[in-house]
């Protein structure tokens, strides 16, 4: 006991300590991927913007192109010339439009050209089958590179940052490139080599000191980039709201092990855990019928195991389950070890019998009833295969323990009264309450053949209970010439470490089958009640 508390010591220790540290850590990794995630999100919207301005842009240009390569008037022509320049006018991407003929430019939105001027060679070709030269230099205007477009005999000079025309926040980069990864502008933006590096699909992550966003569509790829510094100054921000819920989480988790371990370390307290953790298992000690040696069931004992496998003693736990109102807890757990341990070897053998011990609060308000009722109902066992024992101290309340027991008979059960004279007016129990069969307490069965005043006792109970019509299990049968005497007496049945100390389920399974193989089953279930 006082390792397992010092052991509870420990463990508390240490997981207030983690109780303390975990949150805060908790809430500045999430403070640190609220602010990635944040960002990221930034430059994922910064990147959809700029291929929606790129496509627009694109669009636009090529829309001019089309309408004057859908014009009839003649080329060069001031007509024509005047059409171009509205063209340019309007098309707020474009700055010029000019007409080639046999790969020579004519005339331009400004007017006719002079000199051989040749068209400049396609870089690359849209979706949609325009050509984009990519930084050429306006033969007319000689301003700055541009981007040419061309669709039939006309194009189009596009200013390359219109591509990527759009508010970008302090320290964002951009560059916009084709699907080949050629720049179409870089504007303020990452390299021509970063670029080509993120080309596929949409994607967003850090790439060294960089945070990048990618967004590739219809041939374009926009890729922006930023610091990852500049996640810092949101950070700040993150942790200033998410710290504090941390503290608070850190403090209530440090109370919570504080007062749990407390709890854990009160009786009372392990009791519940081990109810909580679901410790308690089930022994059986086999009943055998002593006239034949026949295994016909076995009394269900509770035991708790803790997780070190350490078996504490009944005596040390029952009174306080008791007193403190969890004995129906565990009296739920033994039923359900029961159905789970033998559920198939009472299913098979519907002779053997299983006796459960039944509390005083349970005889009192008969919840135990339903409560088995309920768990039988899924299986294939029967009523009269589980039995009730109750001690003399549940009959406190005489009315409630006969509606209860009267109702438990109807239902098919049997039920026995246990430790059978170790109470008081167990005469007036006897003549009182509707019963099936009366266990003798060892201490009676262990003054056989000794001599003592106290000897004769036992076959008073003996004929006592035949006179009532019930039928006897001699409890702690341990020598040979305590089980002749009980079956020279009539007892039926007794149980012992004669026969056997009490087995986990496993060993009990194996000490029925090898007692039908030696002995055979027992003819039925023994049934007293009406």
């Amino acid at each position: 006991m006082h390792a397992r508390r010092s052991r509870i010591i420990a463990l508390s220790v240490v997981l207030a300590t983690m109780g303390a540290l975990a949150p805060l850590a908790l809430m500045g990794y999430a403070s640190w991927k609220l602010a990635i995630d944040k960002e990221l999100g930034v430059l994922d919207r910064t990147g959809d913007e700029a291929i929606a301005r790129a496509q627009f842009t694109f669009s636009d240009a090529r829309k001019a192109l089309a309408d004057i390569e859908a014009s009839d008037v003649a080329r060069c022509s001031p007509a024509h010339i005047a059409l171009m320049r509205i063209l340019t006018i309007n098309t707020t991407s474009v700055e010029e439009i000019g007409y080639f003929e046999n790969g020579k430019l004519k005339c331009t939105s400004w007017g006719p050209t002079e000199g051989d001027i040749g068209k400049a060679n396609v870089d690359y070709v849209t979706p949609d089958g325009m050509g984009v030269a990519l930084r050429i230099k306006p033969a007319v205007t000689r301003g700055k590179p541009m981007v040419g477009l061309h669709l039939g005999n006309h194009n189009a000079l596009v200013t390359p940052s219109r591509f990527v025309d759009i508010g970008l926040g302090p320290d964002i980069s951009l560059a916009l490139t084709n699907a080949t990864g050629q720049l179409i502008d870089g504007g303020n933006g990452p390299d021509v080599d970063f670029a080509r590096g993120h080309l596929e699909g949409k994607a967003h992550g850090i790439d060294g000191s960089e945070m990048f966003a990618t967004v590739a569509q219809d041939g374009l790829v926009a890729v922006v980039t930023e610091p990852v510094t500049r996640v810092y100054e949101r950070l700040r921000g993150e942790l200033l709201l998410l710290l504090p819920v941390g503290s608070f989480i850190a403090a209530f988790i440090v109370a919570l092990v504080v007062f749990f371990s407390r709890r854990r370390l009160s009786p009372r307290g392990e009791l519940e855990i081990g109810i909580l953790r679901r410790e308690f298992i089930v022994h059986y000690q086999p009943i055998v019928e002593l006239s034949t040696g026949v295994c016909v069931g076995a009394e269900a004992l509770v035991r708790w195991q803790w997780p070190s496998g350490t078996m504490v003693r009944p005596d040390l736990f029952i009174p306080l389950a008791e007193e403190t109102g969890l004995i129906a807890a565990i009296t739920d757990q033994v039923v359900d070890g029961v159905i789970s341990d033998l559920g198939r070897t009472l299913e098979a053998d519907r002779c053997l019998h299983i006796a459960i011990n039944i509390s005083a609060d349970d005889i009192k308000t008969g919840r135990f009833l339903d409560m088995v009722a309920l768990k039988l109902q899924k299986t294939g066992i029967r009523n009269e295969q589980i039995w009730f024992e109750a001690t003399e101290r549940g009959f406190i309340d005489i009315d409630a323990a006969r509606v209860s027991l009267d109702l438990a008979r109807k239902a098919g059960h049997s039920v026995a009264i246990d430790d059978f004279g170790t109470g008081y007016s167990s005469l007036q129990y006897l003549q009182g309450l509707p019963m099936d069969a009366l266990k003798i307490d060892k201490s009676f069965i262990d003054t056989i053949g000794k001599g003592t005043a106290t000897s004769s006792v036992t076959s008073h109970i003996i004929e006592m209970a035949k006179e009532l019509g019930l039928f006897t299990v001699a409890e702690g049968v341990e020598t040979e010439e305590q089980a002749s005497y009980l079956r020279e007496h009539g007892v039926t049945f007794g149980q012992g470490w004669l026969f056997s100390k009490p087995l986990p389920a496993a060993e009990f399974i194996k000490f029925h089958a090898d007692s039908v193989a030696k002995h055979g089953r027992a003819a039925e279930v023994i049934r007293v009640a009406a």
